[in-house]
This record gives structure tokens, C-alpha cells and sequence, in this order.
């Protein structure tokens, strides 16, 4: 992955031009343990019924960089749940601006070189970790195991750390993220009930997304996908090598279980996990959306104090 000489501007109408296909089928990981405090705000107003929103500071990733692709799985059914989960209303990415900056600087990056970032799953809200939980004490749900865990038994989910009660999403600064090559090829969207393929299968047989190969598919519950696992070769690790070192460079640290997940140091929120949903009036308005006469058309968070939330 050396070529240069793309120019950003005509790259940028490419990816935009490819938006709508990558909206499809789309963020997250198998949710891993925070450390610190937990200071999850879980309602705007004590009785008041409704939504917690979100402190200043988080913002649209759209709204920082239009030509990232979206593909948030966990709006869909395609994710290893095997439904839309909990908290995620729209298929937006909603980051802390410091996060969403840098991964803005680390686009720019590789779209110099002809690729374009994927974000498969941004901030996770509190509600949809506990849906992940409830999912994996459930022994007899296994519906999506034929692609997301083949070899793991959920009876090892909570051991071997796939998943956990707190996730480092919830703080806002972590993201799931992987590379495509532009042009953006078409993608067509997951039918719930079609025969699923194992994860770690060849790219050829897993499910298309559109993205490069990274040796396996993501939310892969395998140690396949430890980013350096020395099974992954040729082209895989340096799909892996590439991705990591864009980020790296903008101050993102890879989860060396999962080649995909990476946390922006140091984070806004680093004690606080947050429980607003996934949407696009919360916290942000949608650019350009009805909200922006009120002065967030640039993702801007619409704040209130929350209980158990920090000024």
C-alpha cells in the first residue's frame, strides 16, 4: 500500500459518491472492560422520561469528516447479537471531537494513498453492552454463530473476554474501524436467515463489505483476530500494519485482541461511561438537519447536566 499522488479532493467526491452504498449493513466489537469509575448518566432529568444527552463534546463524525464510510452493523441485524441492538436509533458515528479530529487527520492520510477509512461502530451506549451481556448468558440464542464465534462457545464469552459489562466505547473516544480501497466497490445488504460463513473463512467466501482483507471478518470471535497473530501473512498483516500505523500516527492505540478497535489517548472521558442513544439529535443535530438553526449544524452536543455526570 504505497501509492501516492491522489489527490484529497478528487478522492473525497469518490468516497462521497459511495456514502449511500456503505450505509448499509455497518461499529462494534465484542465489548472489553474499562478501567475506572463509572459515572454512566441514565436519565436528563430525574422523572422526567426523557433521554439522557450527552455532555459537550461529542460530535457527528460526518460532521467532522463527510468521506469516512459508514458501515454500523449494530443497527442491523447483521452483528452477533443477530438483531438491531439496544441504544442504536440511527446509523450514525458519534465520537468526542478530539477522536473524531484525529481520525479526520488519519483519512486525510490515507486517502493520499488511495484507500478511505470504514467505521463499523463508534460510541457505544451503557444499554447496548448490557444487550450484549444479556445475549451471551443466553446459552440457547445462537443464531449468528455460524459466522461470529464458530469455535468459541458461549459458555466462554465472559472468560475469554469477548465480552464484558463495561466497554471503553461507552466513554466516547474508541472506535471500530477498518480500510477500503477506492473506488469504493458496491455492497449489497445482509438478509436476515441467509447461510452464514465463518468469520475467519477466505475473503472470497466471507460475507462482502467492501473492505480490504484483514485475515478475518469483523467482530470476529476468534484469536485469528489478535492483531498480530503470526497465522495472518502476505497481505492480511500488512492490511493490519497499514491501518494501525495511519491511526497510531494520530495518537490511536490498538486493542491487540482485535484488529480493528482502536482508542484515541488521551480520552475526554476517560472514567465516565455514557448512556445516551445513538442518534442523530442526540447529542448532535443532524448537519444540515432541523436542529441547526439552533447553532449545531457542526455536530455541536445541545448540553445539559445530567445526574451523576461531571461538570
Amino acid at each position: 500500500m504505497t501509492g501516492r499522488g491522489v489527490a484529497v479532493r478528487s478522492v473525497a467526491a469518490a468516497v462521497a459518491g459511495a456514502l449511500a452504498l456503505a450505509a448499509g449493513p455497518a461499529a462494534p466489537s465484542p465489548a472489553l472492560a474499562g478501567a475506572g469509575p463509572v459515572t454512566a448518566p441514565t436519565s436528563a432529568r430525574a422523572g422526567s422520561g426523557a433521554e439522557p444527552v450527552a455532555r459537550r463534546g461529542f460530535v457527528a463524525l460526518a460532521a467532522v469528516d463527510p468521506t469516512v464510510l459508514h458501515d454500523l452493523r449494530y443497527t442491523t441485524a447483521h452483528n452477533f447479537v443477530g438483531e438491531p441492538v439496544d441504544g442504536y436509533h440511527r446509523p450514525v458515528c458519534l465520537l468526542t471531537r478530539s477522536a473524531a479530529r484525529a481520525l479526520h487527520r488519519a483519512q486525510t492520510r490515507m486517502l493520499r494513498r488511495g484507500y478511505s477509512l470504514k467505521v463499523y461502530d463508534c460510541y457505544r451506549p451503557q444499554r447496548a453492552v448490557d444487550h450484549f451481556v444479556r445475549w451471551a448468558r443466553d446459552p440457547d440464542d445462537e443464531r449468528m454463530r455460524a459466522e461470529f464465534h464458530p469455535r468459541v462457545d458461549k459458555s466462554r464469552l465472559f472468560a475469554d473476554g469477548y465480552v464484558a459489562e463495561r466497554s471503553g466505547h461507552s466513554r466516547g473516544s474508541t472506535v471500530d474501524v477498518t480500510l477500503v480501497r477506492l473506488p469504493a466497490a458496491p455492497t449489497r445488504p445482509y438478509v436476515p436467515g441467509e447461510t452464514l460463513v465463518d468469520c475467519a473463512a477466505p475473503r472470497a467466501e466471507r460475507f462482502p463489505d467492501a473492505s480490504v482483507d484483514m485475515g478475518t471478518g469483523y467482530d470476529c470471535f476468534d484469536t485469528l483476530s489478535h492483531t498480530d497473530d503470526p497465522r495472518i501473512q502476505g497481505e492480511p498483516r500488512r492490511n493490519r500494519d497499514a491501518l494501525r500505523e495511519a491511526l497510531a500516527a494520530e495518537g490511536f492505540v490498538n486493542l491487540p485482541q482485535e484488529w480493528w478497535h482502536f482508542t484515541y489517548r488521551p480520552e475526554d472521558f476517560p472514567d465516565t461511561y455514557f448512556d445516551f442513544p445513538v442518534a442523530w439529535r442526540s447529542p448532535a443535530g443532524r448537519p444540515g438537519g432541523p436542529s441547526a438553526s439552533r447553532g449545531d449544524a457542526d455536530g455541536r452536543v445541545r448540553w445539559r447536566p445530567v445526574p451523576g455526570s461531571a461538570r
